[in-house]
């Protein structure tokens, strides 16, 4: 099993910053690629953005030039730096663990799953 805990979350005003971190313990695989994905009230769940264990990694259109998605194989841990955040940048964050090393926005590629973390943008 693996554990995947989420932290970084909170409130900030459109235009902010917010870095969300995600580390996993547990049972990990010598090569995992980490994904983050939302969901927003009413809405399915959808793919932000994933990184490789080599470090390659793929955005979602809507994100990209403004989140950034790091890891720190060494700590099991991702990172999401989001920056000019927007008001529908709001949502829940899940953190995932992929069973393949590539990247991938498809969520049924994804084994584990953290508890979430909520980031509210205020207009």
């Amino acid at each position: 099993q693996v554990q995947l805990v989420e932290s970084g979350g909170g409130l900030v005003q459109a235009g902010g910053s917010l870095r969300l971190s995600c580390a996993a313990s547990g049972r990990t695989s010598s090569d995992y690629a980490m994904g983050w994905f939302r969901q927003a009230p009413g809405q399915e769940r959808e793919f932000v953005a994933a990184i490789s264990w080599s470090g390659s990694t793929y955005y979602e259109y809507s994100v990209e030039g403004r989140f950034t998605i790091s890891r720190d194989n060494a700590k099991n841990t991702a990172y999401l730096q989001m920056n000019s955040l927007k008001p529908e940048d709001t949502a829940v964050y899940y953190c995932a663990v992929s069973a393949v090393p590539g990247t991938s926005d498809d969520p049924s590629e994804y084994s584990y799953w953290g508890q979430g973390t909520q980031v509210t943008v205020s207009s």
